[in-house]
């Protein structure tokens, strides 16, 4: 990639970050108050999440290998994945975010078409996982209901109904996605909104003999790679339980009663049914709103106070600062001649 461009998102990503720093709405007290209350477990937390993008550094390259050999090194692929999230965390829906910068930093190790079908693959399944994820905490909550240890009434029941139609809708059509692609289909789809028809018309025009190659490496990752498929799945799908540590790790340190060893379920369910709620807004940078909204109404629904609701956000949101922090900074190293780093890996 051209210095140019990748300073181009490099900016965006400052721009977005900035944007959110002075959108945070609260107090500087209240922010330091936090900070030192969780003290050295602030380490634990942003610790975790270099075991967790190693994970995701591990799913994307058993996809490369799925259609192939992997020419890029491993520590590339795991700085590509920070800075990917980093982006896709700092802009609206990613639009300018990860996806098309690691396709661009790809590209010359395997090509156009492989590295466009490997990154959508790998957003595939962190989405994929993320539905399985969603649908294990529906079973978990109606479980822990049944014994009364949750409440449950209309309203939750509600809820709870209304994920499991959203997960099942979106379990059958990422399902279609890997059996036929989706690529052409989005394509298609793009062209139907207003503005975007006469360039979608064209793009599909001149490119569809590669959308209908990409198509294909989708397929053919479920339907003759099932081993990467299923070992990319496990990886992401265990890498969204081994992230309820992080508020396992506050809910000690806040000591709060979740009814003793129910302490870290009590975790997975507030990160799922908050990862669901800041997902449905996809469109706020740093989903700006949401997270809080969702932190606060999951703690609330498992009897714990607001105060916690607050702590958590404050520090979930401050990791998230960090990384992306991390991530943005990282798009400026690491950035020597292809051939000096692309040994087999």
């Amino acid at each position: 990639m051209k210095n140019t461009t990748r300073n181009i998102f490099f900016a965006f990503g400052l721009i977005a970050v900035v944007v959110m720093l002075f959108t945070f709405k609260v107090s500087f007290d209240q922010l330091w108050r936090d900070i030192c209350h969780a003290g050295y477990w602030l380490f634990a937390i942003l610790g975790l999440w270099v075991v967790l993008y190693i994970m995701n550094a591990f799913t994307w390259r058993t996809i490369i290998l799925g259609s192939g050999d992997c020419p890029v090194p491993f520590w590339k692929i795991l700085k590509l994945t920070i800075t990917g999230f980093a982006l896709n965390y700092a802009t609206p829906a990613g639009l300018m975010g990860g996806e098309p910068y690691k396709i661009l930093e790809l590209k010359p190790y395997i090509g156009t078409q492989r590295a466009t079908s490997s990154v959508l693959l790998f957003a595939m399944m962190h989405i994929f996982s993320h539905f399985w994820f969603w649908v294990s905490s529906i079973v978990v909550y109606v479980a822990l209901a049944l014994f009364g240890i949750l409440p449950i009434g209309i309203g939750m029941v509600s809820v709870l109904l209304f994920m499991l139609c959203f997960c099942a809708a979106g379990i059958y059509l990422f399902i279609r996605g890997y059996r036929n692609g989706m690529v052409v289909k989005l394509i298609h789809f793009i062209g139907h909104i207003p503005g975007l028809k006469n360039w979608a018309h064209t793009f599909s025009e001149n490119h569809q003999e590669d959308l209908q190659k990409i198509d294909q490496q989708i397929s053919e990752l479920q339907s003759q790679n099932r081993r990467s498929f299923y070992g990319s799945f496990f990886l992401e799908y265990v890498g969204r339980f081994l992230q309820s540590l992080e508020i396992y790790f506050m809910l000690i340190l806040f000591d709060a009663d979740t009814g003793g060893n129910l302490t870290f379920v009590y975790a997975f369910l507030i990160l799922s049914f908050t990862s669901l709620f800041a997902n449905l807004l996809f469109f706020l940078p740093l989903q700006l709103g949401g997270r809080e909204g969702g932190f606060a109404m999951s703690v609330a629904q498992m009897g714990m106070t607001a105060e916690i609701g607050l702590f958590v956000s404050i520090i979930c949101r401050v990791r998230e600062l960090v990384w992306t922090a991390i991530g943005l900074l990282l798009m400026k190293v690491g950035n020597g001649n292809k051939k000096a780093d692309c040994k087999e890996c």
